[in-house]
């Protein structure tokens, strides 16, 4: 590790690694193979530093919420060539271009003319932007993401799109205190997916599970979990 490369650590790298061995126990009890679930580091709101950190542990992918904060994260970090930078924020119209230029994985998807445009606008010396269908599987009229029954149309659409490579589905579901209520929307959308998927397109990725159901997301067959407090703390600030 270079010097500066500790700076701004504040715990960030003991945190990753608590929160590695987390994932670790709860695939060990899904009896699930090792390695089979991917940690991504929520770092919306917090600084280059703290990404910075978190990549001096080794950890690669990280995820963002908000197009302009991104950006600048990126070019303060563009040093760090392998770093994997996910889009998991609501998509605006007028941000397309941004996020398909920026990011290797969208994970919020539920608009087809938010898809047509993403895939318009990559550009073509990047490969194909990975993208998950979010599903609004708890019925939320605040949540994002579209009805279970409107899932496959979606697909469809985004498969006839040559920029976007559809990888599986994300869900964020509403909170739940015992581990049996959080169980419940993740074996939806994993029901779901298991009903949607294909040999040539079997939908390998389910992004669901936070900070604090993470485990709940594992024995459901999560094989990517979306981590920002337990892994940076408290957001530092808001943004709108």
């Amino acid at each position: 590790m270079e010097p500066d490369e500790a700076i701004g650590d504040d715990g960030i790298q003991e945190r990753l690694r608590e929160v590695q061995a987390r994932i670790r126990a709860a695939v060990e009890r899904a009896q699930r193979p090792p390695g089979s679930v991917a940690l991504l580091a929520v770092s919306k709101t917090h600084g280059a530093e703290a990404v910075r950190a978190a990549y001096a542990a080794g950890h690669r992918a990280f995820g963002e919420s908000y197009v302009q904060e991104a950006i600048e994260k990126i070019a303060l970090l563009a040093d760090l060539t392998d770093i994997e930078w996910h889009f998991i924020g609501r998509i605006q119209a007028n941000k397309t271009r941004q996020i398909a230029a920026r990011f290797d994985w969208v994970h919020g998807l539920s608009d087809p003319t938010h898809a047509r445009r993403l895939s318009e606008q990559r550009p073509t010396d990047l490969p194909p932007l990975k993208v998950c269908i979010q599903v609004n599987v708890s019925g939320e009229n605040t949540k994002g993401g579209v009805e279970p029954s409107e899932v496959a149309a979606l697909i469809a659409a985004c498969e006839a799109l040559p920029r976007l490579d559809v990888c599986g589905l994300m869900t964020l579901p509403a909170p739940a205190e015992d581990e049996d209520a959080q169980r419940t929307p993740f074996r939806a959308l994993r029901l779901l997916r298991d009903r949607l998927a294909t040999p040539s397109r079997p939908l390998a990725c389910l992004s669901m599970g936070m900070s604090d159901d993470l485990e709940a997301a594992i024995l459901e067959g999560a094989t990517l979990v979306r981590v920002g407090t337990a892994v940076f703390g408290p957001r530092p600030y808001n943004v709108g």
